[in-house]
């Protein structure tokens, strides 16, 4: 396979070295890890193996260096993506699934950047505790619902945007177990419901947060470690729309599992986006949706040096799972739960 002609790891290599000395001190041992990662990935300095032919006539050898296996490399998400999605796929359901999305507000954001494991973690949360609150109500489904969360807390400028995406299938299990009860085709719940949900349930998880000392205030917002100051800060939030969007139904396992995989492994950045790199810009690829459709695809150009402290803004906490399951795909039960799931549609194991 041919070599991606400008990667992450070239800027890197670069940059790197020089924007780590105007940054010491402020950069986090997991950011420099990555950084390392990435510029030593698919080198010699990871080690390799060769491949030799065994005909003597020809000889032919292979030498292929070893991947870092980083969540944030771009060049290792593939094949990790390729895998997950091998195991997820006997978990499919012959139902149609949503696609759902949960963003927070800006100003909300830029408290989860000063407390990623703790907000993350609440907005994961909190957007799982409203489609599975919403799903048990008899009024809306009066059903147990299957989900999987995969966190993302960039847009397609690289610039901080935490939202999680949700595919869910369209029904779900009765709560006495006994039947499996369809969605509506055109829709899950109603949006204007679940963001009202979505809002008191993540600001009641925040606040907690915040009267047990787990939330930390830098910059601009020092103020908000007076209790008064906070409680002003979440008033307009308190009544402002929360963005939760509600895709279409597709249907068929083959779809599903495509569209999955461009959500599960995806970074802030691939290697395919990027156009150019020289000693003072970067260019690449991003995706403007203030555009028209036709010319929704734009050319950003930054410093090398914004260009990494942009990448490096999403290296998530170590350990945090940016992918979860929830309902009937909570780890404890999914397998009970999805061959009942399965049972009561009558699906037919997969080959």
């Amino acid at each position: 396979m041919a070599r991606q002609t400008l990667e992450v790891a070239d800027i890197f290599r670069d940059h790197g070295p020089a924007w780590r000395d105007a940054n010491r001190g402020h950069l986090s041992l997991d950011q420099m890890k990555v950084m390392s990662a990435i510029e030593r990935c698919r080198t010699a300095a990871l080690g390799g193996h060769v491949a030799r032919c065994e005909n003597d006539a020809c000889g032919h050898t292979l030498i292929a260096y070893n991947s870092c296996r980083n969540r944030h490399c771009p060049k290792c998400q593939a094949a990790a993506s390729r895998d997950w999605l091998e195991e997820r796929q006997g978990e499919l359901l012959p139902v149609p699934y949503f696609h759902v999305t949960f963003t927070l507000p800006a100003p909300i954001a830029d408290i989860a950047f000063q407390n990623k494991r703790v907000v993350y973690g609440l907005l994961m949360k909190a957007s799982a505790e409203t489609m599975l609150t919403i799903a048990a109500d008899p009024k809306h489904l009066g059903a147990k619902i299957a989900i999987t969360s995969v966190l993302h807390t960039w847009g397609s400028a690289m610039t901080h945007h935490p939202h999680v995406h949700m595919i869910v299938p369209g029904g779900g299990i009765s709560l006495d177990g006994s039947k499996w009860i369809a969605g509506r085709k055109k829709y899950l719940a109603p949006h204007l419901v679940l963001s009202r949900l979505f809002r008191r349930l993540f600001l009641e998880k925040l606040v907690k947060a915040y009267d047990a000392g787990r939330l930390n205030f830098f910059g601009q917002y020092t103020g908000l470690t007076d209790r008064a100051r906070f409680n002003a800060f979440l008033k307009p939030w308190r009544k402002a729309d929360w963005v939760v969007h509600v895709k279409e139904p597709f249907a068929g396992p083959e779809v599903v599992l495509a569209y999955l995989s461009r959500y599960t492994h995806r970074i802030a950045i691939s290697n395919r986006r990027l156009v150019s790199a020289d000693q003072h810009h970067v260019a690449f690829r991003y995706k403007d949706y203030r555009a028209d459709h036709k010319e929704r695809w734009q050319t950003m150009r930054l410093t090398p040096d914004e260009f990494i402290r942009r990448f490096l803004c999403h290296v998530l906490p170590k350990g945090f799972h940016r992918i979860r399951h929830y309902g009937l795909f909570a780890n404890g039960n999914r397998t009970a739960n999805v061959a009942r799931a399965k049972e009561l549609l009558r699906a037919p194991e997969p080959e």
